[in-house]
């Protein structure tokens, strides 16, 4: 028996010695006493979607890179990413996937270059239905700068995990590991995000997160692409230089486009989809809620069918299923009133009838931290039911990009910094 437990204490010994050499570079990378992580940056994931009748996206990647731009909020010294195969049908195998600074286009600036690893692997397989952390890495992360970050799939993807709105370009390499390399060549251009659900970086004790949890008026369609032009992206701009001592507070986009409360529409409804793309993001510490429009106005469709019709009561009663379950968290809710839309395709009298009786309901029913009055910020003042022209992207729904920061300056700064840390 003695021999055996010898034999056992050897191979173990062996066994942490060899751990060892493999968690060594995530060991050197791990943050400071008083720090902690925060997201940075984040995109809410879908699966396939039908687009008036066109499936989105149609196929997949093989043996390619994604070379993907994302925009900051805070800084730090450290990086971390997060993959997800959230909505793949087999097991995704990344290759390799690298992290850098953006230097114009699809190019990087080599110096900045880092290698990911996940669990000190360069190449993992992600299940169906699971996410991915890679190990950190030591990076000075810009605020309000950008990242870009290279994902080389070697198998067949299938339908990828992806979200819909990217914000900025996307660059798709012919076949072959570009992830490491200074640009692709010849890329195929597209605006949407494949598999990177987020960036955390490590920042100070009192840093802290606000994600901005919405559907696509949250999501920042119809802003200009490449120019950082959403409400979120606008208030981060203006929170992080507002004069003053301010805890650092980043600004997390989980809009997605055509999302609703009790419905599937564009993305899995925002009840089903609130852990995951809200409460659970590093160092969350506030959430603003904008959703419901698509609810209501999605009633007035006939192939929506009867069942998913909704009343402002409806709406109202999910609104408190999320500050609910946020408060559970510890979380603070502010609610922003739903935009005026007169004018859009789903509008009507029956549905501005609902929009302001739930309106009314978040300005005065007392149920959230704080409100945000967002249909204030861009109605028309001749005639409130409207979008101001001039805030108009055309579809008398989304704001333009001066439209989206008329909705950022509405913010009042004071509500954020006083939570948890």
């Amino acid at each position: 028996m003695r021999i055996v437990r010898r034999m056992f204490w050897r191979q173990g010994v062996l066994a942490l010695a060899f751990a060892a050499v493999l968690i060594a570079p995530s060991a050197r990378a791990q943050k400071s006493a008083g720090e902690h992580w925060v997201g940075t940056w984040s995109a809410s994931m879908q699966g396939q979607v039908n687009f008036a009748g066109r499936l989105m996206p149609s196929e997949g990647f093989e043996n390619q890179t994604i070379r993907m731009v994302v925009r900051t909020s805070i800084g730090g010294t450290q990086a971390r990413v997060k993959l997800s195969n959230a909505y793949g049908a087999a097991p995704l195998t990344i290759g390799a996937a690298h992290i850098a600074l953006h230097a114009g286009g699809s190019a990087i600036a080599p110096a900045s270059d880092r290698a990911l690893t996940f669990s000190a692997r360069a190449s993992i397989t992600i299940p169906p239905g699971a996410e991915v952390l890679s190990d950190p890495v030591d990076l000075q992360v810009p605020q309000l700068g950008d990242l870009v970050i290279s994902v080389f799939v070697p198998g067949k993807t299938g339908i990828p995990t992806w979200h819909s709105t990217g914000l900025h370009t996307t660059y798709i390499s012919g076949p072959g590991d570009f992830s490491g390399k200074p640009d692709i060549p010849d890329a195929r251009k597209q605006a949407a995000w494949y598999f990177l659900e987020g960036v955390d970086v490590v920042a100070s004790k009192d840093a802290a997160a606000i994600v901005a949890f919405g559907d696509s008026i949250t999501d920042g369609a119809r802003s200009t692409v490449d120019a950082d032009k959403s409400w979120p992206s606008q208030f981060a701009a203006r929170l992080l230089s507002a004069p003053g001592k301010h805890p650092e507070m980043a600004v997390l986009n989980a809009g997605i486009s055509g999302n609703r409360i009790w419905h599937d529409q564009i993305g899995v409804n925002a009840l089903a989809r609130l852990d995951d793309d809200a409460l659970v993001q590093s160092g969350a510490e506030d959430m603003i809620v904008l959703e419901g429009i698509n609810d209501i106005g999605f009633s007035n469709i006939p192939n929506v069918g009867a069942d998913q019709a909704v009343s402002a009561d409806d709406v109202i009663a999910g609104l408190r299923q999320i500050i609910d379950r946020a408060h559970e968290r510890g979380i603070k809710v502010f609610g922003g009133t739903l935009l005026p839309f007169e004018g859009a395709t789903y509008w009507s009298p029956d549905a501005e009838a609902k929009q302001e009786t739930v309106n009314n309901w978040i300005r005065t029913g007392g149920a959230f931290d704080g409100v945000i009055d967002f249909d204030a910020a861009v109605h028309d003042p001749a005639h409130p039911t409207k979008p101001l022209p001039a805030y108009d992207s055309g579809d008398h729904l989304h704001p333009n990009d001066a439209g989206y920061k008329a909705m950022a300056d509405a913010i009042d700064l004071s509500l954020f910094g006083h939570g948890k840390h």
